[in-house]
C-alpha cells in the first residue's frame, strides 16, 4: 500500500456512535443520557487543553454530516453564507441554545419537585412536540431523570436536524460554522491561549 493512502484510525469511525445513540433513543429514552458525552468530552478538551481537538477530530456528528454529504453525495456544496458565518449570528445563536437548554432543565426541575408531570414528548426544532410514549419503560428511575432525557433527546435531535438541513443546503459540515459547541470551545480555547501567552 503506497505510503500516502490514509489509512483510518479508530476514531474515523466515531460517526456510528450518532446513529447507535439515535436508534437507542428510539427504543428506550434513557439512552439519550449518552449524548452528555457529547457536551462534556470537548468542554474538557478545550478547557484542559486548549484545543479543538473534539471538533476537528472526534466530533461523531460532524463525521456523518461529512459522510452524508461528501461520500453519499447530499450535499449541494455550496457556500455557506456569509451571516451565517458572522459572530452577531454564532453567538445568537450559543444564547439562544443556552435559553432552550436551561428551559429544558428548567422543566426537569419542575418534574423533580413535583410541580408538573412527566411529559413523554420529545420537541423538535423547539417547537414542535411529538409524542414518544413507546421510547419510555415503567418507573425504574424517578421522573425527573426521564424528563431530563426526552429533553436532551429533543436537543440533540433538533440539532442533528439543522446539521442535515445545512448540510444538503450547503458543503457537509456547514452546522460546524454555528455549532453551538464548536462556538463555545472557541471561545474557551482563545481565553487559554491568550492566558497562555500573557504569562
Amino acid at each position: 500500500m503506497p505510503n500516502n493512502v490514509y489509512k483510518k484510525k479508530w476514531y474515523d469511525y466515531l460517526w456510528i456512535f450518532t446513529i447507535v445513540y439515535f436508534t437507542l433513543g428510539f427504543f428506550n429514552i434513557l439512552f439519550a443520557w449518552l449524548g452528555m458525552i457529547c457536551f462534556i468530552t470537548p468542554l474538557l478538551i478545550s478547557v484542559i487543553w486548549g484545543s479543538k481537538a473534539f471538533c476537528n477530530k472526534y466530533c461523531d456528528r460532524g463525521q456523518l454530516l461529512a459522510l452524508l454529504g461528501g461520500r453519499f453525495g447530499l450535499s449541494r456544496r455550496k457556500d455557506i453564507p456569509n451571516w451565517m458565518k458572522s459572530k452577531a449570528f454564532r453567538y445568537g445563536f450559543l444564547i439562544f441554545f443556552f435559553v432552550m437548554f436551561f428551559l429544558m432543565l428548567w422543566n426537569t426541575y419542575l418534574v423533580f419537585a413535583g410541580a408538573t408531570s412527566l411529559k413523554q414528548v420529545v420537541t423538535l426544532l423547539w417547537t414542535f412536540n411529538v409524542p414518544w410514549n413507546w421510547a419510555y419503560h415503567g418507573d425504574l428511575f424517578a421522573p425527573w431523570v426521564t424528563q431530563f432525557a426526552f429533553g436532551f433527546y429533543s436537543v440533540m435531535l433538533t440539532s442533528t436536524i439543522l446539521g442535515i438541513i445545512t448540510m444538503v443546503l450547503f458543503k457537509p459540515r456547514s452546522w460546524c460554522v454555528y455549532c453551538p459547541m464548536g462556538t463555545m470551545t472557541q471561545m474557551i480555547c482563545k481565553v487559554r491561549n491568550y492566558e497562555k501567552n500573557s504569562k
